[in-house]
């Protein structure tokens, strides 16, 4: 069973940062692309970012380039996204993904819990 656990998640002004992290096995983690979406209540799961299995290829939805960067650690078996100057707007539920990597939901097989970024005014 795959299992993703994201961590990092948590109350922040507008224009701060948080780290969100994801912790997959090494199994999953060499052999999947990963991904980070948000969801808002009553909306559709949004793509933020993606990194490749190798790490070499990421990709960052326009919306948070360049405020977000989406990162990995091999050793770790994890994978980060940092979110700077972050606006009120952007408070969802994040989600970890992992699977055949880009842009659409649907390519993403294992999902993790989520976790709850609130950005104050």
């Amino acid at each position: 069973q795959v299992q993703l656990v994201e961590s990092g998640g948590g109350l922040v002004q507008a224009g701060g940062s948080l780290r969100l992290s994801c912790a997959a096995s090494r199994r999953t983690f060499a052999s999947n692309a990963m991904g980070w979406f948000r969801q808002a209540p009553g909306k559709e799961r949004e793509f933020v970012a993606a990194i490749s299995s190798s790490g070499d290829s990421t990709y960052v939805a326009a919306s948070v380039k360049p405020r977000f960067t989406i990162s990995k650690d091999n050793a770790k078996a994890t994978v980060y996204l940092q979110m700077n100057r972050l606006k009120p707007e952007e408070a969802d539920i994040y989600y970890c993904a992992a699977g055949n990597g880009g842009t659409w939901r649907g390519r993403y097989e294992y999902w993790g819990q989520g976790t709850q970024v609130t950005v104050s005014a």
